[in-house]
């Protein structure tokens, strides 16, 4: 054991030795080694990040919450379009009526949305913020936590209160380090008190986020728009009982909502019962697709990485046929030979790798300063790389490595190097 230590030892110093002695032919070899791994990592990274982000917007969504909605968020290739288009919009009654005719659900919030409104407090203004108009229950349907203040009473709620909950953006930008609890701030010509201040959540890819979202009682929304206009996007929320499926759910409120309508046997569904599932998997399709194209790219890279290693190694076992010669005279074994020069060439290539996962890691650490992304370089994706670079290293470095074991100990004595 101890010997082997010793060669993998004189192996790596030789590996470092090329390097030093042909600084610029041995950096060229690794730079399609350092570039493919640094495109296939950077890629891991970014979709691991996109992931975690993926999958914390779905856990604010509720991974056991069904939304009824006028459209699906998966289009059938042989559904025409204009018949979601004839499509009754969900209602605030028909929330009501499934509350008391489903079995299978805990809570259930009706909501509608409005992008782009102009937020005012004192002298300043927001620009481009979201109005949701809730029910009651939205507390138990979406999960969020509040940093501030509290959420709207029953008997506020059914009042309709001219109250609100603001997003952690929102009160940076209206009040600064003052703090909102009991200040009134206009939206669409109404005034407001703002009761509760959400913890920010930071961006979402599924805009989940409500740190740039107002949220007042559906009840008082009725008085500055329209309920049932489509440009809002009413919908129906409704989060299953503690051991229900999303299936058993959807299940019931198909059968409680083709009930309301009065749908026949015979007719489509004219709702749809969408999950959040439906959307991870659409993003976790479209992420095995940047993966792949990944592999493509870093595997031209490293393929021509490849060949350099194997020129350089080809190259070591010309300059070191007489050292060859005199190792075997003395006794060294045909895969002493080998592994001497297999370890040279994976340390060679597993250089280049640790290159391209220290770009990694400074590319990923300026991303993450400048936008506010958070590009983690686990480690996973450390150990990829470095097998990558090792298999590489493999395979690059056998031939040459075989080809110097197999040298006759008395032709190579005689060589000149």
């Amino acid at each position: 054991m101890f010997i082997y230590l010793k060669l993998l030892r004189e192996s790596v110093l030789f590996a470092f030795h090329a390097l030093s002695v042909n600084v610029l032919r041995t950096v060229l070899s690794l730079l399609g080694i350092t570039i493919g791994i640094f495109t296939i990592i950077v890629v891991f990274t970014i979709v691991d990040a996109l992931e975690r982000n993926v999958k914390s917007s779905v856990a604010s969504l509720g991974e056991n919450v069904i939304y009824v909605q006028k459209w699906p968020w998966a289009f059938g290739a042989e559904y025409p379009w204009w018949k979601y288009w004839q499509r009754p919009l969900p209602t605030f009654r028909e929330m009501e009526e499934l509350s008391e005719r489903s079995g299978l659900a805990e809570a259930m919030v009706f909501q509608v949305f409005l992008s782009g409104k102009t937020l005012k407090f004192g002298g300043s203004s927001l620009e481009n913020s979201d109005i949701a108009a809730v029910s009651h229950d939205f507390n138990k349907v979406k999960s969020f936590e509040l940093s501030d203040g509290r959420y709207f009473t029953e008997m506020e709620s059914a009042g309709g209160r001219p109250m609100t909950l603001i997003g952690a953006e929102i009160a940076a930008s209206l009040f600064n380090e003052s703090d909102p609890i009991g200040k009134e701030i206009q939206a669409m010509g109404r005034k407001l008190t703002v009761i509760g201040v959400f913890k920010k959540e930071g961006s979402s890819l599924l805009n989940s986020s409500l740190d740039n979202t107002v949220i007042i009682p559906v009840n008082f929304a009725r008085n500055i728009m329209n309920l049932k206009s489509e440009r809002l996007g009413p919908m129906i929320q409704v989060k299953g009982k503690p051991g229900v499926s999303n299936d058993e759910l959807t299940e019931d409120l198909r059968g409680v909502m083709r009930s309301i309508r009065r749908l026949r046997p015979f007719e489509e569904d004219d709702f749809a019962l969408n999950e959040s599932k439906l959307l991870s998997n659409q993003v976790s399709s479209l992420f095995d697709v940047v993966g792949l194209a990944g592999w493509i790219i870093g595997g031209f890279s490293i393929l021509v990485g490849g060949f350099g290693i194997a020129n350089i190694m080809f190259v070591s076992v010309r300059e070191r046929t007489n050292q060859i010669g005199i190792q075997k005279s003395l006794g060294a074994k045909n895969y002493f030979i080998l592994f001497q020069f297999l370890a040279e060439a994976i340390t060679l290539c597993l250089i280049g790798g640790a290159i391209g996962l220290l770009i990694v890691y400074v590319v990923a650490l300026a991303a993450t300063e400048m936008i506010g992304f958070d590009l983690t370089l686990t480690m996973g994706n450390i150990i990829t790389g470095l097998l990558i670079s090792a298999t590489i290293g493999i395979i690059s470095g056998f031939i040459p490595a075989y080809t110097a074991s197999q040298l006759d100990p008395v032709e190579a004595i005689r060589s000149n190097g």
